[in-house]
């Protein structure tokens, strides 16, 4: 099931708000969100189920564990156990093949493969459980004794299958008491309808676009059409993520949780240190906290820190070399700013500062969407022109033309234009209760304006996956 399907919006989330505003204490609440969340889980994963489950215990045990023998060397033993357990799981059912395939093609020999399938939001929910551990081991945060608010924090259905990696730390007060006003509950509707709108609207949109330029044979392609194609993409990843993530913070208001942001206008930024700082925040975050830091940080063996965080960046996207040449490629990007591109970067006019990280950014999704590297090769060289590529095709400008609104109003929702409209509407409301008035109806027409728009678009398309489910 997924937050931009028809029976998620209509059946599951209505029975899911009839109980949870039926019951009557916070753990009564709880039980209803944590009960929910397995049944979303379980829809489309019965049967990886088991592997959540046994690893939110671990973590379980390891928490106590660490609890019970703080400051003495069991807790950093129960802290390294249970962590290595819990990366077990994702090494075996993410990486395993991918290893003993790379194994066996170097040395030749015949490791078997295990060929499972992968666990829906695997990479996400053992990132959290390592949080609480670490967390827990330095103190920032209490350890939870009660397993089944330890599970609602892993498996809460808003963020447990593409995210945001939410820290323990940061929600623990609100497993046990938080409150809902019609303000809180109001944003949440808003912001769950803008992702809905971005994924049901734009993002799917875009893959179209992507499907019928770049995803079948680039023999075809012009050096227009490659650049089309792939600008098609850098939309359909940033409104498929960011529109999941706004959901997910969305049903979280709506039930009295706040998340942290992933996204913030990421394709506005004038550097690729500041796009990472704006885009998939929490993942950014969590490398930062418990990667890059605890092995230096800025202090000590900067470059090789920061080669190994990038390294694993790339890794956890997926078990694949494009994925880990993706994630060199920022870290080469990264080091040079590092070493004297950001001072050239500030000097210059912003216009050239922002052209140049959307075109590495732009140039960075060939090596993040095309696995087979053969294919990614010849993306790069149909996209430069090398070879005697044409510029473009007969086709090729009607192609465009035909998609132009698309395209404006796709690169519109990439800036904060929307977020100052709002922030005027406020500030005019705040001269009296009637404007205030208006702006609540205003708001309620929006919401079911994009509710129709969206319902619209998902009866009609056959075309609605989540790209970061599959990492």
């Amino acid at each position: 099931m997924v937050f931009s399907s028809l029976t998620f919006i209509y059946i599951f989330l209505p029975i899911c708000f009839i109980l949870y505003y039926s019951a009557s204490s916070i753990k009564m609440k709880n039980i209803v969100l944590l009960s929910m969340s397995l049944f979303f889980y379980a829809w489309g994963e019965p049967r990886w189920i088991v592997v959540l489950l046994l690893s939110s215990y671990v973590e379980y045990l390891g928490g106590l564990r660490i609890d019970k023998y703080k400051g003495t060397w069991k807790a950093k033993a129960s802290l390294i156990a249970s962590v290595v357990i819990s990366l077990s799981f994702l090494v075996i059912f993410k990486y395993f093949d991918f290893f003993a395939s790379t194994v066996n093609s170097v040395f030749k020999t015949d490791i078997g493969l295990l060929r499972l399938g992968l666990p829906i939001g695997i990479s996400f929910y053992t990132f959290q459980t390592i949080t609480y551990s670490v967390d827990v081991y330095r103190g920032r945060a209490k350890v939870q004794k009660s397993f089944a608010d330890l599970l609602l924090y892993i498996c809460m259905f808003p963020q447990l299958i593409a995210g945001p990696i939410v820290r323990y730390v940061d929600i623990d007060e609100q497993i046990r008491d938080r409150k809902v006003n019609i303000k809180d509950a109001s944003y949440g509707v808003t912001r769950f309808l803008i992702g809905l709108s971005k994924k049901a609207l734009l993002a799917n949109f875009a893959g179209q676009i992507v499907k019928e330029l770049i995803a079948g044979d680039l023999n075809k392609l012009s050096v227009l059409g490659a650049w089309i194609g792939i600008i098609g993409y850098s939309f359909q990843i940033y409104f498929d993520f960011s529109g999941y993530s706004d959901m997910a913070i969305g049903l979280g208001h709506m039930f009295g949780f706040k998340y942290v942001e992933n996204f913030n206008y990421p394709y506005i930024s004038k550097s690729i240190s500041e796009f990472w700082k704006r885009w998939h925040i929490s993942l950014t975050t969590f490398f930062r906290e418990y990667v890059y830091i605890p092995l230096g940080g800025n202090r000590k063996n900067h470059a090789l820190n920061l080669l190994i965080v990038w390294f694993l960046t790339g890794m956890w996207h997926g078990a694949s070399w494009n994925f880990i040449i993706w994630g060199l490629y920022y870290f080469v990007f990264i080091m040079l700013e590092n070493l004297f591109l950001r001072k050239l970067l500030n000097k210059i006019p912003r216009v050239f500062s922002r052209l140049y990280t959307l075109l590495v950014v732009i140039v960075g999704w060939v090596f993040f969407y095309f696995e087979d590297i053969g294919k990614l090769k010849q993306m790069l060289s149909i996209m430069f022109g090398f070879g005697g590529i044409p510029f473009s095709n007969v086709t090729d400008f009607a192609y465009f033309s035909n998609r132009l609104f698309f395209f404006i109003i796709a690169i519109i929702a990439c800036t904060p234009v929307a977020r100052y409209v709002k922030e005027l509407l406020y500030k005019f409301s705040e001269k009296s209760l009637r404007c205030e008035s208006l702006v609540d109806i205003t708001n309620i027409i929006f919401n079911l304006i994009l509710l129709i728009l969206c319902t619209s678009a998902l009866v009609g398309s056959s075309y609605n996956p989540f790209l970061y489910f599959r990492f």
